[in-house]
């Protein structure tokens, strides 16, 4: 697959997966302090809107080069900024939590349509406007994909449905986690972990 076929198969898979929670369970825990329907209302925004909401805006410049910069951004940006965006983020995921309404998949079947219409439309070379500033849009999509694959694991895990993404969107998905491991200084902790010479220290994260 191209980066615009594997964002379009991690797209549809997690909303497949949004159509296989029970309607009771949305209040449920699901990540961290938010509950089901706020982490598929961050999922959904950042994996689906973001993409609609970038493609409508070209960017003149390439400001961030690369998708693992884009996620290593958060250990260099000043931490009031962080924090303020982490604040942000948790509002925006209960508001488009409320939006998915008593139907979540009715929401998203539109909204993946009108997703895939977009990506379709776009060009290899198209730079977009993103949280990052400019970002070519291979790169930008590829940051969705693994969103889209992270998050979705995430509300599988948390309504006990066993899933996994499909295969490119996982290799996808794993290979840009290593990318911000290099990032950020741990792409040796990261290779020997993966290559079982060393175990990942506890509560390791590239993030």
């Amino acid at each position: 697959m191209d980066y615009q076929q594997t964002y379009l198969a991690a797209a549809a898979w997690f909303v497949g997966l949004v159509e296989q929670v029970p309607a009771d369970r949305w209040d449920a825990p699901g990540l961290g302090t938010w509950n089901l329907r706020e982490l598929a209302g961050h999922t959904v925004s950042a994996g689906l809107r973001a993409v609609l909401a970038s493609l409508a805006h070209p960017a003149s410049r390439c400001d961030m080069p690369s998708a693992g910069g884009y996620y290593a951004l958060a250990r260099i940006v000043d931490p009031a900024v962080y924090h303020a965006a982490i604040a942000a983020s948790g509002e925006d995921a209960k508001r488009a939590g409320e939006v998915l309404g008593d139907d979540p998949a009715g929401v998203l079947r539109p909204l993946l349509s009108a997703v895939t219409a977009a990506v379709t439309a776009t060009e290899d070379g198209q730079l977009v406007e993103t949280r990052a500033g400019g970002m070519r849009v291979v790169d930008w999509l590829t940051t969705r994909t693994f969103e889209l694959a992270v998050h979705g694991l995430d509300l599988a895990g948390a309504v006990e449905v066993p899933a996994s993404p499909p295969k490119d969107v996982l290799a996808d998905a794993v290979v840009l986690a290593a990318r911000v491991g290099v990032e950020v200084g741990d792409g040796t902790t990261v290779l020997l972990a993966l290559t079982g010479r060393r175990a990942l220290p506890e509560r390791f994260c590239v993030l």
